[in-house]
């Protein structure tokens, strides 16, 4: 059984802003939980990017190496291609796959 992925796009999309609201009733807190997930996923990515390129990192400096590293240049030009983290965040909170739970809300 194959996992179809959605595709994201990797430029700005014009949104419906009543589908936003539509789990949480509230247009600002359907923005905080995606500004929070968008900032989770940018630090994963920055991690696992940062991860990648330490793999290439020397200890003396030679501008001979940085440009004819093409694999290195191959990793970066991937990630500068990926959609950004807040469409990812966007794309998962309208397809219910972001888990968030509002504390005031569940003291009432």
């Amino acid at each position: 059984m194959s996992t179809i992925k959605p595709v994201i796009p990797n430029s700005t999309v014009t949104r419906d802003v009543r589908e936003l609201d539509k789990t949480t009733d509230n247009i600002y807190e359907s923005i905080v939980i995606i500004s929070k997930r968008a900032n989770q996923i940018a630090n994963n990515l920055k991690e696992e990017l940062h991860g990648k390129l330490a793999e290439f990192a020397s200890s003396n400096d030679n501008l001979e190496e940085v440009f004819e590293n093409r694999e290195q240049i191959e990793i970066s030009k991937h990630y500068e291609r990926m959609p950004k983290p807040s469409l990812i965040a966007v794309d998962e909170f309208l397809h219910n796959k972001v888990y968030y739970r509002n504390p005031s809300k569940e003291q009432n």
